[in-house]
């Protein structure tokens, strides 16, 4: 069954997310952030829209990268009763796609873009670009995320603002081409990024977030312990910083490396320590995706009711947050049992719905792998003629795409053409 391996990337930046000393060296970073709570509380009552939003920027550099999205959504929101304000949306809209509410926060940073380029303010122009395209890749159009991505970086450049901030867009493209399969092009934009970070003496988020990408690409080319070496230098960092959702990324891929190498009880206590913090943070999509993996390991171990139980938890989430290529997987994984149980109805209107996903997308490779699995179906139904039609589409896709099936595809196209009715 396919599994979804969660990169993690670097995260949307907020539009103000620095972090500023605490105003009273004395008391602790909580005492004083609810200071500012308390203070941006009173200026939106007062309608003082200037310093809600600059003590609301404030806090939301502390919450966002620290996993509170939903309060800082909160006082974002709160921030623009009084006015539109590009950075007090691009906040909303970071709280937004760390929830999974990927259309809702695709507006807001829409808004924000606007405004960023009729002030002239090219440093945040790049870094909302950098934003969207990370919701296009949540969303599984890795191209249109690629093209955001790619107007971000010269502009990142240019403005010299913040090499921090281009190493938020080396990453984020870093990932496109890992999703795309390129691995090579993908290490060689993480080790920019990780190389700009150590530079800089970023606080721990960003450096963690690369590392884990790395593992990643280590994952899929197959070599599991060098990714589990970066993966377990990215979880302390994590730790220590408290950046919750990124812990709950690196917990649920060092599952997902432990469930490749076939230690299913290891990959469920990775899974299981995920699974509540990121339904602790909010992170619908995440909560997902540890869904369909915990399922994956009870499909192997041979419970397929309670991997179909854990399939259908996940899916109505990625149907919720807009996940398609995540949906696609889930539903994938849902008719390979129902196949397996000889519920070849359910099986085809799951895999119908696979298709008409990658389709939506335009992932060609995605497509070929559901046209021959349909084929398969159809032929279990004594639908042979149907059957054949599938596997024409699957191998011409897969020639495409330079599918790793397609010989056997082609193969089972030789075999069925002869057998084809009038």
């Amino acid at each position: 069954m396919p599994e979804l391996t969660d990169d993690g990337g670097s995260a949307a930046e907020g539009g103000r997310a620095e972090e500023a000393e605490p105003l009273d060296r004395g008391r602790s970073a909580a005492s004083v952030v609810a200071q500012w709570v308390e203070v941006h509380r009173l200026a939106v009552a007062g309608r003082e829209p200037m310093i809600a939003r600059h003590v609301g920027g404030r806090v939301a550099g502390i919450w966002l990268p620290r996993g509170r999205s939903a309060d800082a959504a909160a006082v974002a929101n709160a921030t623009l009763t009084l006015a539109p304000d590009a950075n007090a949306l691009h906040e909303l809209g970071w709280a937004q796609s760390a929830t999974g509410q990927s259309r809702q926060a695709l507006a807001s940073y829409e808004w924000a873009l606007t405004l960023y380029r009729e002030a002239g303010d090219r440093a945040k122009e790049a870094s909302i670009l950098s934003s969207i395209g990370l919701v296009h890749h949540n969303l599984g159009d890795w191209r249109r995320a690629l093209a955001y991505y790619e107007q971000a970086l010269p502009i990142r450049r240019e403005v010299g603002a913040s090499r921090l901030g281009e190493a938020v867009t080396l990453n984020n493209i870093g990932l496109v081409h890992s999703n795309l399969g390129d691995w090579e092009q993908a290490l060689t934009y993480y080790e920019q990024a990780l190389q700009i970070e150590r530079e800089e003496g970023a606080d721990g988020v960003e450096e963690a977030a690369t590392l884990n990408n790395i593992g990643s690409v280590y994952d899929k080319r197959g070599d599991p312990a060098l990714a589990l070496a970066y993966h377990e230098e990215a979880l302390p960092i994590r730790r220590e910083v408290g950046d919750r959702p990124g812990e709950a990324t690196t917990l649920h891929n060092i599952g997902s490396v432990h469930d490749k190498l076939g230690d299913r009880a290891l990959a469920l206590a990775y899974y299981e320590q995920a699974l509540p913090i990121r339904r602790e943070v909010g992170d619908r999509a995440g909560e997902a995706t540890t869904l369909n993996n915990i399922g994956t390991v009870y499909d192997k171990l041979g419970d397929r009711a309670l991997a179909l139980a854990y399939y259908e938890q996940a899916l109505p989430i990625m149907r919720e947050v807009g996940d398609r290529a995540a949906r696609a997987i889930t539903l994938s994984n849902i008719a390979a049992i129902h196949f397996e149980q000889q519920d070849f109805a359910a099986a085809k209107g799951s895999l119908d719905e696979v298709l008409v996903v990658v389709r939506g997308v335009g992932d060609r490779k995605a497509e070929a792998t559901a046209s021959a699995n349909m084929a398969v179906l159809l032929l279990e139904m004594a639908r042979v003629n149907d059957a054949i039609e599938f596997q024409r589409r699957a191998v011409a896709l897969a020639e495409l795409t330079s599918h790793p099936a397609l010989d056997q595809m082609r193969a089972l196209l030789v075999q069925l053409q002869p057998t084809q009715k009038g």
